[in-house]
């Protein structure tokens, strides 16, 4: 027996001495792009995937100028939420979202010359947003470097708090208007650099590459698995792009423009068509797209098609499809559940509204500009499929039936009350009919005074 459990020993000691031991896990997660709704899918796919391995740490590999704040939001959600020690190694850039996400995770190793703040909402164009969008980021930042807690220490009267990150350094990345003493003056925006952000809590240390970041954090030896997206997943993160969904937005309603420009059914109906399968369809992949918010995209599009083609003129049928059309394309962009917006805040639904308007706003410009210029008889590649000419009633051109002109004149019998429309018998045939605002009783006599529009104008006559 004691043989034996010398033996035990000995081999558990032999296993642990030549690698034999459980191994350590890493799994890896690059962010070396912009930000997008694709990045927030990715690290879902890439935290599911370290879960279910078992990973020890979580390592995200970060070269970044920001990107879209919503998607970095969700991203730094998941990194808080995380029961794996997430670490980043800022190799180079971690700028606006990207410092948002930073922060989040448990520690902070940079590249030597790299960068971490600046983290100012912008729009397309650089140009800071209005406060509004500021505020919502400044408490963001704050509650994100919060999150990461506090020393609190009690001397009399007086209660000091110790903060692992400083929330006002966290602000101020995103505010010029915050002043902290000896670090940053108002007019400024706070970036740090690796011996500053070590200065003030925001970096743990310093390194060169992944491997030396592992060896500081006791890792050297462990096994790393890569997040890799595939060709399908390159694909849904391009398509969802919010410059990308824009421009698709205005594929459709370019195409839906020209289709209603040109004689049956053709090519610009096509293009509307693919326009919404490669807007809606990665979205429903991504989650984000519900089916009914999908119905309601068609529906508006049916109320459309019936007030272009069945009713005249534009009235409820029109507004309606508009805004079904309008609320589908917005819906389809919101982290809803459902029928449930809890997790949708009035930012979100800010980006999600100005995206889609903007999209719209741009298609039908850019279809009204390409439409005078390909629709053109004079200089047009596509003249010749529009009508160009005016048919003149002085040329013999009319809109109605020319057997209702030869009403004109005739008399006959009120069938109903005149109020001032109804029905009339002239001859053995009904008619609809009208006045010019009198009342004519049943069974009065009546002779039409003139056909406009199909519609036949009647007065009371005093024929029998």
């Amino acid at each position: 027996m004691r043989r034996k459990i010398f033996l035990l020993v000995w081999l558990a000691c032999f296993m642990a001495g030549h690698g034999f031991a459980e191994e350590k896990l890493v799994y890896k997660l690059n962010i070396k792009q912009e930000i997008t709704r694709a990045t927030w899918r990715q690290t879902q796919q890439a935290f599911a995937a370290a879960d279910s391995l078992g990973a020890g740490l979580f390592l995200i590999h970060m070269n970044t100028y920001g990107g879209t704040v919503l998607d970095a939001d969700s991203i730094r959600t998941r990194i808080l939420q995380s029961e794996i020690p997430v670490v980043v190694f800022v190799d180079n850039n971690a700028a606006s979202a990207g410092a948002l996400i930073s922060i989040a995770c448990d520690s902070i190793y940079m590249r030597p010359g790299g960068s971490i703040g600046a983290a100012t909402v912008v729009n397309q164009t650089g140009t800071p947003m209005p406060d509004k969008y500021q505020s919502y980021m400044r408490s963001t930042m704050r509650a994100t470097a919060e999150a990461h807690g506090r020393d609190t220490l009690v001397t009399g009267a007086d209660t000091l708090i110790n903060w692992r990150r400083d929330p006002r350094i966290a602000e101020a990345m995103v505010d010029p208007a915050v002043a902290i003493p000896g670090i940053i003056d108002t007019g400024k925006v706070l970036t740090f650099t690796p011996e500053e952000a070590m200065k003030h809590g925001y970096c743990e240390g310093v390194a060169e590459n992944v491997e030396e970041v592992l060896r500081k954090t006791g890792f050297e030896n462990a096994r790393i698995e890569e997040y890799k997206p595939s060709f399908i997943e390159r694909i849904i993160g391009f398509l969802v792009h919010p410059v990308v969904s824009g421009l698709l937005i205005m594929a459709i309603v370019g195409g839906i423009y020209f289709e209603m420009q040109s004689p049956g059914i053709g090519f610009p109906l096509g293009v509307a068509i693919l326009g919404a399968i490669l807007y809606f369809a990665p979205l429903y992949l991504e989650g984000l797209a519900e089916n009914w918010e999908i119905l309601l995209f068609i529906a508006g599009l049916i109320l459309l098609a019936v007030e272009i083609f069945v009713l005249p003129g534009f009235g409820v049928a029109g507004i309606l499809g508009i805004s079904l059309v309008f609320l589908g394309l917005v819906l389809s962009l919101l982290h809803n559940v459902r029928f449930n917006f809890e997790g949708v805040n009035l930012w979100k639904a800010g980006i999600a509204v100005t995206t889609v308007f903007t999209g719209v706003t741009a298609g039908l410009g850019l279809a009204l500009w390409l439409g005078d210029r390909l629709f053109s008889a004079r200089k047009g590649p596509l003249g010749k499929l529009a009508l160009q000419t005016v048919q003149e009633v002085s040329q013999g051109y009319v809109s109605i039936d020319n057997a209702l002109l030869t009403l004109i004149g005739k008399t006959g019998t009120a069938q109903t009350v005149l109020r001032p429309s109804g029905k009339v018998v002239i001859g053995d045939e009904v008619y609809d009919a009208v006045t010019a605002g009198e009342f004519i009783d049943k069974g009065s006599a009546i002779v039409v005074t003139r056909v406009e529009a199909t519609q036949l104008y009647v007065e009371a006559s005093e024929a029998t």
